[in-house]
C-alpha cells in the first residue's frame, strides 16, 4: 500500500507536459507548474494537484465541466476567481467550489497579483467528462479507456466545437 500521507512541502512542481504546454498567443495567457498528489498517495476517486501560477498568468481557459466538481483551496498568493459572469478577489486561506454545470458554473482563476499564485485543486475523477469553453465555442471530452494489451493506462482526448463531428456512418 502507498502511503496515504504527503507533505505538501514535497509536493514537485513540473512544467506542463509538451502535448499540454501553451503555445503561439496563448502562451502569453497561460501558465503553471503542477504537482500531482493523487498518485502518490494512493486517491482512487479524487484528483489532487497543487497548481502554480506567475503573475499577470491563468493555468487554464474559462470553462465549465459537465460532470466532475472541483474545489480550489488558495494557499499563496493573491488572484481572482471568475465564475459565470461574476469575479471574486481571493487569496491565502479562501476555498472555492466548482459545481458541474452550465456556462454559469464556467471558472478560470487568474493571478492578479505580484508573486506566485498556489493553489491546492480537488476534483472528482468521474470519466468521460465533457468540459466546455464558453468564449471560445470549443468543448473537450477526456475519458479513460480500458488499459492497453500491456497494461498501460489510456486516455482519450479530442476538442472541438459543436458541428464539427463526423457523420456517424461515415467510413462505415
Amino acid at each position: 500500500m502507498l502511503r496515504p500521507i504527503l507533505n505538501i512541502d514535497d509536493v514537485e512542481l513540473q512544467p506542463r507536459p509538451p502535448h499540454f504546454a501553451p503555445t503561439g498567443p496563448a502562451a502569453e495567457r497561460y501558465d503553471a507548474k503542477v504537482g500531482f498528489i493523487g498518485p502518490r498517495i494512493g486517491a482512487k476517486k479524487l484528483g489532487y494537484n497543487i497548481t502554480a501560477v506567475p503573475p499577470g498568468k491563468c493555468a487554464f481557459p474559462f470553462h465549465n465541466h459537465q460532470v466532475n466538481e472541483e474545489m480550489f483551496l488558495v494557499l499563496a498568493g493573491t488572484g481572482e476567481i471568475r465564475i459565470g459572469d461574476r469575479t471574486w478577489p481571493i487569496r491565502q486561506g479562501d476555498i472555492v467550489a466548482c459545481p458541474p454545470g452550465g456556462p454559469e458554473t464556467a471558472h478560470q482563476i487568474v493571478n492578479t497579483g505580484t508573486e506566485e499564485l498556489r493553489y491546492l485543486a480537488v476534483s472528482t475523477k468521474m470519466s468521460p467528462e465533457v468540459a466546455e469553453y464558453p468564449e471560445t465555442g470549443r468543448f473537450g471530452v477526456l475519458a479513460e479507456l480500458a488499459p492497453a494489451g500491456d497494461g498501460k493506462p489510456r486516455t482519450m482526448v479530442f476538442v472541438g466545437r459543436e458541428g464539427d463531428s463526423l457523420d456517424y456512418w461515415e467510413g462505415a
